[in-house]
């Protein structure tokens, strides 16, 4: 595992050298810019981009390319976290060890921050930085629009908060889970897909990502029950204060942790099944879900 996290770490350096040569294109001298910043570089592992990484592998593509993507996928992820941890969302004061952005520049400033980082990911994908085929172009920009809209990152959270302090069924927590991470996840793989202009195979990476999707987050539930907020870098057992619907409340510890495992194999059994050794740095990538401690 220490190897696939120094791989982690690589990955989310070089998206981070990305993002910040892309920025000073068009520097900006105001308080937004530097939220948007904030955010933006605010120390995360950056999986998704790993997993973008791992999956391209498959099909051997451009690592520049799959940088690019993965640069911005986190400027959606950080748009989500940024809007998340509003008071009239989650209302979270930290995130990743600092102050959430909404304490250190406002919520009004916090806002557009979110919605320029929504937008400068099609930015990116829509660039010369994207050097395929202008229909494959148009299926990556449509494929990441649908993972964060309504029927995803925005419908979950919507769902997110819906079912706070109420009983809801295992089937409609897994559903609102694939829409507020899943989706996105699934996003990395489809991409690949799309990229190497492998249509056919899209549903197959799509499925694959959304149960990697929901692997990540219940693993991220149990780390809010267990972890070391100095790790994880904010409060832990926040899910349960606020009356959260989890995998975790609906199955139990040790079924949920079943659950895990369940989905690890699954999710192994059919990558290498349809890709054979092409597909093992993303089946270490799930693997490393289930012994990560933040």
């Amino acid at each position: 595992m220490i190897e696939t996290e120094k791989h982690i770490v690589k990955a989310a350096n070089q998206v981070d050298v990305f993002l910040k040569s892309y920025l000073k294109k068009k520097p900006q001298k105001n308080h937004l810019y530097e939220a948007l910043k904030y955010g933006l570089f605010s120390g995360g592992k950056k999986f998704r981009s790993y997993l973008i990484v791992c999956s391209g592998k498959i099909f051997n593509l451009n690592y520049r390319q799959l940088i690019a993507v993965g640069a911005a996928v986190e400027c959606m992820h950080s748009y989500s976290l940024i809007h998340d941890d509003l008071p009239s969302m989650d209302n979270d004061d930290f995130r990743r060890g600092k102050k959430s952005t909404h304490k250190v520049f406002g919520e009004a400033t916090a806002i557009l921050a979110g919605n320029s980082l929504l937008t400068l990911a099609f930015e990116i994908l829509s660039s010369s930085y994207i050097n395929i085929a202008p229909k494959s172009k148009v299926n990556l920009i449509h494929a990441l629009a649908s993972s964060a809209g309504y029927a995803g990152i925005a419908g979950g959270q919507f769902l997110d908060l819906k079912f706070e302090k109420k009983k809801i069924s295992k089937n409609l927590i897994i559903d609102m889970q694939n829409k507020k991470t899943g989706e996105l996840i699934s996003f990395c793989l489809e991409s690949i897909a799309i990229l190497a202009n492998k249509n056919t195979q899209r549903r197959f990476l799509k499925k694959i990502g959304l149960d990697i999707g929901l692997l990540f987050q219940i693993t991220d539930d149990l780390l809010d029950l267990y972890g070391d907020k100095k790790k994880i870098g904010k409060p832990t057992r926040r899910d349960k204060q606020k009356g959260k619907a989890t995998i975790i409340k609906s199955l139990g510890v040790n079924k949920t942790i079943e659950y895990c495992y369940y989905l690890l194999d699954s999710i192994t059994d059919r990558l290498e099944k349809k890709y054979g050794s092409r597909a093992e740095c993303l089946v270490d990538s799930v693997n490393f879900l289930l012994k990560r401690d933040h």
